[in-house]
């Protein structure tokens, strides 16, 4: 079943300029469901799909796209933790959404009662990652109609990547922590800027604290990176034949950096060969499942790349060296400087390494 009617009440309270409480006045709305599997729902991301009525979304940067008619606008989800962020984009108004801070179990959200009685777009944008649980999306309500949405972007870009490419703490002050999951926004991670900017559809697999040989946690990219859920290290298995990228950005080996070098947690210490090795064998698991990506092995901004720093050359040697193995061309390496700062990159740093990897990656694809 796709649409089911409902009445909606909705309270409008009217106040006077010294705060006085005059009225409270009960409008009621007919207000029809429109259930996630709805053929007008464009969805974007690994989204688990085995319950079609409630597909399960867990990657950050997972998105789901509509087009409606009416005033009124509601969204029904079920979050497993309680923890988890997204922005409601309506009429493309990307710097001012309406952000569902999530609560536990299932709950609709009343996201707009006075629009204007048109046709609006509609996006609804996972702010998180999979370490704050999974979300099950059940529709819309809306007092008009679903509509279908703008065309897909034909061009394809893959991220694999840590918080850096997730957006951890991007919205926080300079001076402040950036460990809140309400200042975790991929909308405005480099990331996803950069797939705005070329107009480009993404999927993001990315987890803050995970490394390519050792995490601050039990499991490392290469045992995560083929998953169709984000949560945890789990054994769903994402079919990559699904969804083929004309771009794969690879930007690991921040969190491999500072536990080997800093906290010197991996035993034995692993030698440069070592390094070396580890990140070649995971570029060649990438390449079996997109064999015919451009390939770009990035480092940065955080301080793998400071001045003195052997990471970036690692990765231009596993480069090297994932081209001899393979005798594959199409595959680079980009540098997002370090500029000083030791937290995660904020906003303004997220969009300056977004404009260096697009007019990279416009260069290279000729986009």
């Amino acid at each position: 079943m796709q649409l089911t009617t409902k009445m909606k009440t909705i309270t409008k309270i009217s106040l006077f300029s010294l705060g006085c409480l005059l009225a409270n006045t009960q409008l009621s709305i007919a207000a029809n469901l429109f259930t996630a599997d709805n053929k007008n729902f464009q969805y974007t991301g690994r989204v688990d799909f085995s319950q079609k009525h409630k597909p399960m979304i867990s990657w950050p940067g997972t998105s789901i796209k509509t087009k409606f008619t009416g005033s009124y606008l509601a969204i029904t989800l079920e979050d497993e933790k309680g923890e988890n962020y997204f922005s409601v984009i309506v009429d493309d108004e990307i710097y001012h959404p309406y952000v569902i801070e999530a609560k536990k179990g299932k709950h609709e959200y009343v996201i707009a009662q006075d629009l204007s009685s048109g046709e609006h777009t509609l996006e609804i944008y996972k702010r998180t990652e999979g370490e704050q649980g999974g979300s099950y999306f059940y529709g819309i309500s809306v007092n008009g109609e679903l509509k279908q949405p703008a065309p897909r972007p034909q061009r394809k870009i893959a991220f694999f990547g840590d918080s850096i490419t997730t957006g951890m703490g991007n919205e926080a002050a300079d001076n402040g922590a950036d460990h809140l999951n309400s200042e975790k926004n991929n909308y405005w991670s480099y990331s996803s800027i950069t797939a705005r900017a070329l107009n480009a559809e993404q999927h993001t697999v990315s987890q803050s604290g995970i490394g390519i040989m050792i995490s601050w946690f039990d499991f490392i990219m290469p045992q995560f990176y083929d998953q169709l859920s984000a949560v945890g290290n789990n054994d769903s298995q994402w079919d990559f034949s699904q969804w083929q990228p004309d771009v794969v950005v690879i930007n690991l080996f921040q969190n491999d950096s500072w536990l080997i070098d800093r906290e010197k947690r991996l035993k034995p210490q692993p030698t440069e060969q070592d390094i070396i090795d580890a990140y070649t064998q995971f570029i060649s698991k990438i390449y079996a499942e997109y064999p015919n990506a451009y390939f770009i092995c990035a480092l940065g901004s955080m301080d793998a790349t400071r001045e003195g720093s052997k990471w970036p050359g690692y990765v231009q040697q596993a480069v090297e060296q994932f081209k001899q193995q393979k005798k594959y061309k199409r595959i680079d390496t980009l540098t997002f400087d370090f500029n000083g700062y030791w937290a995660h990159p904020r906003v303004h740093q997220h969009k300056t390494n977004a404009a260096k990897l697009t007019k990279f990656i416009q260069q290279k694809m000729a986009w």
